[in-house]
């Protein structure tokens, strides 16, 4: 530690946000920095404690925290950014994003306010961005061996960086027409700007990667053609089928998943046209937002930025029955652990409750009937609680938008073609090297282990990276061998 013992006299400080009056009418990220002597005086407060737990057990990636810290704290910024850079490729980005399970396990927080860790991380890459440290890694030396990538997003990403600076020549495929995946359409610019994609792509191309986008692997290109033309294929799709409610009423016209929704915002802020045919909007309307995850506060935020009248989400029980596989597709709730993200923005919480029915009007949806299912949580929530009239009641929605998690990964055209096997959950099996029942066809990230965060996929992008290049490796050596 820089500072001995300065947990003990400096209080936790979170990142300012700008005025609430100014980031709910725009897009850009609502989060500031904190100026860099207040950052190391945060990072100081790591006790460097015999079991760092929020290392070994917090954080998905093993990011080493406790070092990185350390160097914040004493000055060493470049040192940190090497450190962080040594297990998390996308810093800047988990840095905005993570749920940051590394806090809730800080020593610290036994009986005092956890390390910042997630912004101390999010502010050493910036520093590296800043100052010219965050350069192209190209390889030495080309293997001359093709790989393959489906889909863009965060465990993608990761792999296909990863396995060109090993050397192979790289190719990303993309069904969407930006790279980026759930970072770039699932996540609000006012949480991640896309210009942190952006450079970031940059820098992946001048590694030697090569992106192609507008190309739905199993439709533009056969199963068959990706074997042949590639020797090595990973497969990174994600989870594309979303949980739904299945109640009376749900065929009404504007009820609407929230993945839909999101991605309609990130396109307009992106000046894509949306086809009023098909557009999903919350101006003037009273929203009812179900599911209290990441995504439900997410369309939460998106809402009150269109300008709705009114917001309401929903926190609803999982159904036990559903999860007999042991892994978790059901949206992990805030339930009081973590703050929300939008602290007073002018939502209301329903929790213990059911959805009964929704009713409409000429085919379009007018409210949400709800039902008791037990006494409501009292939890610590920046959001104003919403009194429940009756066992039974009904509130007003203009727009409904269902947050509950996915049910499983979505099997995609180049997944049907290949018919890998599946586990019982619908995800893709594979070995414990990420190898699916296909020699040389490999899975990664969320669409192999079930919906999870985006540092968990980034984790797993990282461990099916290494699988692949020992795999090519031993293939080029027993080539090798045979020459000899």
């Amino acid at each position: 530690m820089a500072s001995p013992g300065s947990f003990m006299d400096t209080e936790r400080e979170n990142p300012p946000k700008r005025p609430q009056d100014e980031r709910l009418n725009d897009y850009r990220e609502e989060e500031l920095p904190l100026p860099k002597k207040r950052l190391e005086k945060q990072a100081s407060r790591c006790m460097d404690c015999g079991i760092p737990f929020c290392q070994v057990s917090g954080c998905p990636l093993r990011n080493r925290i406790p070092d990185w810290c350390l160097m914040a704290a004493g000055g060493n910024w470049r040192g940190a950014l090497e450190s962080l850079h040594s297990t998390n490729n996308f810093p800047e980005i988990t840095g905005r994003v993570c749920p940051a399970p590394c806090e809730p396990v800080c020593t610290l927080s036994i009986n005092l306010s956890a390390v910042t860790v997630k912004h101390i991380e999010l502010q050493i890459a910036e520093y590296g961005w800043d100052n010219g440290l965050i350069v192209p890694e190209k390889a030495e030396n080309k293997t001359g061996k093709k790989i393959a990538v489906i889909g863009s997003g965060p465990a993608g990403l990761v792999s296909a960086q990863q396995l060109a600076r090993h050397g192979h020549d790289v190719t990303v495929f993309e069904k969407d027409d930006r790279i980026g995946g759930i970072l770039r359409y699932g996540i609000p610019d006012f949480i991640l700007e896309k210009h942190s994609i952006d450079r970031r792509i940059e820098q992946m191309i001048a590694e030697g990667v090569r992106f192609e986008t507008g190309v739905n692997a199993g439709i533009d290109l056969s199963a068959r053609y990706i074997q042949r033309s590639f020797d090595a294929v990973i497969i990174a799709v994600g989870t594309q089928t979303p949980r739904d409610i299945a109640v009376e009423g749900r065929t009404l016209s504007g009820i609407a998943f929230a993945m839909d929704f999101l991605t309609q915002q990130n396109r307009r802020n992106a000046s894509d046209t949306i086809s009023p045919a098909g557009e999903i909007t919350a101006q003037g309307k009273d929203v009812v937002i179900i599911g209290t995850g990441y995504t439900g506060f997410y369309c939460a935020g998106t809402c009150r930025r269109q300008g709705a009248k009114s917001i309401i989400i929903v926190d609803i029980e999982p159904d036990s029955s559903v999860e007999s596989s042991g892994v978790v597709t059901w949206p992990e709730s805030f339930r009081g652990k973590n703050t929300p993200p939008f602290d007073s923005e002018g939502y209301s919480l329903l929790n213990g409750v059911e959805i009964k029915c929704f009713r409409g009007e000429q085919n379009k949806v007018r409210s949400v009937v709800l039902q008791k299912s037990g006494s409501e949580k009292n939890e610590n929530r920046s959001a104003k609680s919403h009194t429940m009239p009756s066992e039974e009641f009904e509130v007003n929605a203009g727009l409904v938008l269902i947050a509950a998690g996915f049910s499983r990964s979505g099997h995609n055209p180049l997944i049907g073609n290949l018919s890998p096997a599946n586990d019982k959950s619908g995800n893709i099996k594979v070995d414990s090297n990420g190898m699916t029942t296909f020699d040389s066809v490999f899975a990664s990230g969320n669409c192999v282990y079930g919906p999870s965060s985006v540092v968990h996929a980034m984790y797993h992008g990282r461990r099916v990276a290494e699988s692949v290049d020992r795999y090519l490796t031993r293939i080029m050596h027993k080539l090798i061998e045979k020459k000899i």
